[in-house]
């Protein structure tokens, strides 16, 4: 794909869209802030920009084999970041996470995506938004790119939350679809564990930016990343108390299970009751010997008074105790 350029000089963007290889031009410019972006490059085309740019090797292996924890790790001259954006599919019950490792050096923003699921250009509208930042430099730079990162975050937790409201819903549903609901649950359940995974590095991620001993930060920027690092704090603490929400939802599922077992069994042994008393006068007059009626139509309705009598009290008795 082809790569993404910008370079700002004095605040303001000044060029885009131009080759990579005029990079090391602008770079040469101490007033000039460059970023360029690479979707999917060939580990040939990472191993020349690291040279170019004096990257350390472990940081260049690392936008090449991708799957890295969240992290911000130091190197004698610039700052590795990796981290996610994550997308929840409302359909499937997914949560898909989209890598991206950025390269942080004085100047300069390399961001290194897996594919074209990350969005880019939501990154450059963030930018664009907050133009008058672009004084700060990287800084400026590195604060689009991770707030856009923790509001997708933000948004997948949110989502997650309503699908999980709805299925507490469909547990106490007259009709309950038990098999659908348990299959949900536990899709969801692993859907929010993926989130987790992705969400709670970067509390530590955005807690590093904030440090002032890595002098990558511009002190304008503080209350900027501080947002962020607020954003990030909620997320971990709706994804922890939504964790403990799945598992809420499980033990419900479990005991309301039981209650209409309780209550089948009841309609169940209530109406066996009803029909023993039928069963037990005909049974009582079907003996081979002579009982009061016996060979006149006075035992035959006597017997059927009783079984109407019986049953109609034990009816009556059963749904007064809401047992039917």
């Amino acid at each position: 794909m082809t790569p993404r350029t910008r370079v700002y000089r004095d605040g303001k963007l000044a060029a885009e869209g131009f080759p990579v290889d005029d990079v090391s031009e602008h770079l040469r410019d101490e007033n000039a802030l460059v970023w360029f972006d690479l979707c999917a490059p060939e580990p040939d085309e990472l191993k020349v920009i690291g040279e170019e740019l004096s990257l350390h090797s472990l940081a260049v292996d690392a936008a090449i084999d991708f799957d890295q924890r969240p992290k911000l790790v130091r190197f004698e001259k610039h700052l590795l970041l990796t981290c996610a954006a994550v997308r929840f599919d409302p359909d499937s019950g997914d949560v898909s996470a989209s890598e991206v490792v950025a390269f942080i050096t004085r100047n300069a923003l390399v961001t290194v995506r897996r594919s074209d699921e990350f969005d880019i250009d939501e990154v450059l509208r963030r930018w664009d938004a907050s133009a008058d930042l672009t004084r700060y430099g990287v800084s400026y730079l590195l604060y689009g790119l991770l707030d856009y990162v923790v509001d997708t975050h933000f948004d997948a937790v949110q989502a997650l939350d309503s699908e999980l409201d709805s299925l507490e819903d469909r547990i106490f549903d007259d009709r309950p679809q038990e098999k659908q609901v348990q299959r949900r649950t536990f899709q969801l359940r692993k859907s929010l564990l993926t989130l987790r995974r992705v969400v709670l590095p970067m509390r530590e991620v955005v807690n590093s930016v904030l440090r002032r001993d890595l002098h990558t930060l511009n002190e304008a920027m503080s209350p900027y990343f501080q947002d962020v690092y607020d954003h990030v704090l909620r997320v971990t603490e709706w994804t922890d108390s939504l964790r403990d929400f799945v598992g809420t939802i499980l033990e419900t599922q479990l005991t309301v299970r039981g209650n209409r077992l309780n209550v089948i069994m009841k309609q169940v042994t209530s109406w066996a009751a009803i029909i023993a008393v039928p069963t037990a006068v005909t049974g009582f007059y079907g003996m081979n010997v002579p009982y009061p009626g016996y060979g006149h139509w006075s035992g035959f309705i006597a017997s059927l008074i009783i079984i109407a009598v019986m049953s109609v009290g034990l009816y009556v008795l059963f749904r007064r105790k809401e047992w039917i």
